[in-house]
C-alpha cells in the first residue's frame, strides 16, 4: 500500500484550501516533480517553523504526504552521512519533527522510519530580524546654490526621446537575458536520470591501510582505463578486514570528482549496501570483468557523464532511491517513474547486482 492509499484510509478530513494555500500546494508538487527538494529543504524548515503542516493547515493534507515521500529518504541520508549529526539536527529541527509526526501517523514500518534521537541537547535556535536600513540623509543646499527649477511640461525634446529609446533597449535586454538566466536554471533543477552515473565493475588489485586516516583503506583498482588502474579511498576498515580486500570484484562510481582524502587522492567510489551497524559490498556477477558496464534497468543504451557536477547535486538526488530489495538484488526506487518505479542495477547479460544479507539496505 502506498503512502497515499494509506493516508486516504486515515480518518482525517482533507482540510478546505484557500487560494493561497492552493498556490502553496502548485508549488511544493513542482518541488517533488522536479527532484529539487534538497536544495528547498532549508526553506520547508523555515515555513515548518512557524506551521505544523507545509500548507499552514491545522491537520496534515496530501500534499504533505508526497512531500515527506521524498523528504524522508532524503534527511536520512543526511543524517546517516554526516559526522556533525547535532547539527543537522539543530538545522532541521522543524523537518524533523514533522516527519517524526507523520511516520508515525502513516504507520511507516519501523525499520524504514528516520531514528531520532531525541536525547541530543540543540542550541537555542536563533530567529534574525531584518534590520531597518537607515533612511538616507537629506542634503541641505548650499549656501549660494540655485534652486532647481521643474522642468516645463510638455513634448519632450528630440535628444531627451533619444534617451527614453536608450533606457527602453536596455531593459527590455536585460529582462531578455533574465528569462533566459531561469530557463537555463530551470533546466538544470530537472530531476536527473540514473543513466547519469557512470558505474563499472572494480577489481582490487591490491589495498593497504591510509597511513594518516585510522578508518580509511587505500585501494589499487582497475576499472577498465586505457591509462590503467585508479586510487581509491574507502572508509571500510571497521566493516572488513585488510585481507577481504584483496584481488576481489566490487561495483565502483567512476565519475564523481575526485577528492583528497588525508592527502591521497581518491578518483572513484566503491559501492555498498548499509544499514546502521553493518556495510556489504555489491557483489558483481560471476565472469564479470573488470570496467564491465553497469546500469539500471532502462539506461544500458545511454552514456553516463565524464564527471557529475558537484554544483549540480546530480549524486546526492539520485542516491536516496538506491536501495535493496527482498532478493537482496539493489534496485532503484521511484515511486513516480509511472513506466518503471523499480529498475534493478545489471549488466549488458541482464545479470542482476546483490549484496550479502541487507534486505532496503541504503546503497551508495
Amino acid at each position: 500500500m502506498s503512502l497515499i492509499d494509506r493516508f486516504n484510509s486515515l480518518s482525517i478530513e482533507e482540510p478546505e484550501l484557500s487560494r493561497e494555500q492552493q498556490g502553496l500546494a502548485a508549488q511544493w508538487r513542482s518541488v517533488v516533480k522536479k527532484g529539487s527538494l534538497a536544495a528547498e529543504l532549508d526553506e520547508l524548515n523555515l515555513f515548518l517553523r512557524d506551521n505544523s503542516f507545509i500548507l499552514g493547515t491545522l491537520k496534515p493534507s496530501v500534499v504533505d504526504v508526497e512531500v515527506f515521500e521524498v523528504a524522508l529518504p532524503l534527511v536520512k541520508e543526511l543524517t546517516f552521512s554526516s559526522k556533525d549529526v547535532k547539527g543537522v539536527y539543530g538545522k532541521y529541527r522543524h523537518v524533523l519533527r514533522w516527519i517524526d509526526y507523520l511516520q508515525r501517523v502513516l504507520g511507516v514500518p519501523e525499520s524504514e522510519q528516520l531514528k531520532i534521537n531525541y536525547d541530543l541537547e540543540l542550541p537555542h535556535e536563533v530567529v534574525e530580524k531584518k534590520k531597518k536600513e537607515p533612511a538616507p540623509e537629506k542634503k541641505e543646499p548650499a549656501s549660494g546654490d540655485k534652486k532647481e527649477q521643474p522642468k516645463p511640461r510638455g513634448k519632450p525634446d528630440e535628444e531627451t526621446l533619444k534617451k527614453l529609446r536608450e533606457e527602453a533597449k536596455a531593459k527590455k535586454a536585460a529582462k531578455k537575458a533574465a528569462g533566459n538566466n531561469q530557463q537555463q536554471q530551470k533546466q538544470e533543477s530537472e530531476k536527473p536520470e540514473p543513466s547519469a552515473i557512470d558505474f563499472r565493475v572494480g577489481f582490487i588489485q591490491k589495498a593497504i591501510k591510509h597511513p594518516d586516516a585510522d578508518s580509511l583503506y587505500v585501494s589499487t583498482i582497475d576499472v577498465g582505463d586505457a591509462e590503467g588502474p585508479r586510487t581509491v579511498c574507502s572508509g571500510l576498515v571497521k566493516y572488513y578486514p585488510l585481507e577481504a580486500m584483496q584481488e576481489r570484484l566490487v561495483v565502483c562510481v567512476c565519475n564523481l570528482k575526485p577528492v583528497n582524502m588525508r592527502g591521497i587522492k581518491s578518483s572513484a567510489m566503491v559501492l555498498c549496501g548499509s544499514d546502521e551497524s553493518k556495510v556489504e559490498f555489491v557483489e558483481p556477477p560471476a565472469g564479470s570483468k573488470p570496467g564491465d558496464k553497469v546500469f539500471f534497468e532502462g539506461f544500458g543504451d545511454q552514456e553516463p557523464l565524464k564527471q557529475l557536477n558537484p554544483k549540480k547535486k546530480i549524486w546526492e538526488q539520485l542516491q536516496p532511491h538506491f536501495t535493496t530489495d527482498e532478493q537482496l538484488q539493489v534496485i532503484f526506487k521511484d515511486e513516480q517513474d509511472k513506466e518503471m518505479p523499480i529498475r534493478k542495477l545489471t549488466n549488458a547479460k541482464g545479470e542482476s547486482f546483490k549484496v550479502i544479507s541487507l534486505i532496503n539496505a541504503q546503497v551508495r
